[in-house]
């Protein structure tokens, strides 16, 4: 084999090396920067629901997710009147206390919201899967992010 075949055959292959070494790492990364599911999907997955507890988790979803959406839209809102207040007088003025007040009482009620949502899904679970769902809650509550 010529020098300069050995040259590109190396070259090839250091490439090809390094994409797969580069490509393996960028792998592990996102799966350990990626975070545990949400409740309800670990809900979905681990408890093993009947039929009968699928459809009721599925229309408290789908109404925590209404209640979801709006909230999320009125912290958007309040966020909008927040900027347009700071921007107004660049002080801490009673438009952007109002403002401030407003995103937190949305904030709040989201929180409030998430909550009755957790206890109305434990109602539709077995004594055996709401123990498993309140390990997983008590865990997601008291787990310090990595």
């Amino acid at each position: 084999m010529s020098l300069a075949r050995s040259i590109a055959l190396t070259l090839v292959l250091s490439i090809i090396v390094a994409a797969l070494g580069a490509w393996g790492g960028a792998q592990y990364v996102m799966r350990r920067l990626r975070p545990e599911p949400p409740l309800h999907e670990l809900v979905h997955q681990k408890l093993h629901l009947t039929a009968e507890q699928q459809q009721r988790i599925a229309g408290l979803e789908q109404r925590h997710e209404a209640q979801r959406a709006a909230l999320q839209a009125e912290m958007r809102a309040a966020n909008a009147d927040l900027a347009r207040a700071i921007q107004a007088q660049h002080a801490y003025t009673p438009e952007v206390q109002a403002a401030v007040d407003r995103f937190h009482h949305a904030m709040g009620a989201l929180q409030k919201e998430t909550i009755l949502h957790v206890l109305a899904m434990r109602h539709v679970l077995t004594p055996e899967q709401a123990a498993q769902f309140d390990a997983t809650v008590a865990r997601s509550l008291t787990e310090e992010p990595k």
